[in-house]
């Protein structure tokens, strides 16, 4: 199993343009101990993106799980009709 390292730094310069800082940041956090719960209970960074709601397509590793989390985290609520 190979580990990538992925830095704060490194995820900041990746900022979404719509998606304050601060907003990315701490939902980058969020989603690194959301992963980081479902791999120490065996899961993998499928069954991570699974458990927010997102499709993911094709092999995904955990940086990118990351990613995917915090992109959704940071989306605008979709408006429900009654």
């Amino acid at each position: 199993m190979t580990m990538i390292v992925t830095t704060n730094a490194d995820l900041s310069a990746n900022t979404p343009r719509s998606v304050s800082p601060a907003h990315w940041h701490q939902s980058v956090g969020y989603a690194r101990q959301a992963c980081a719960r479902v791999f120490r209970d065996g899961g993998s960074p499928t069954d991570a993106v699974a458990a927010f709601g997102v499709k993911a397509e094709g092999a995904l590793d955990w940086g990118r799980a990351v990613e995917m989390i915090a992109d959704a985290l940071c989306a605008r609520p979709v408006k429900r009709v009654a």
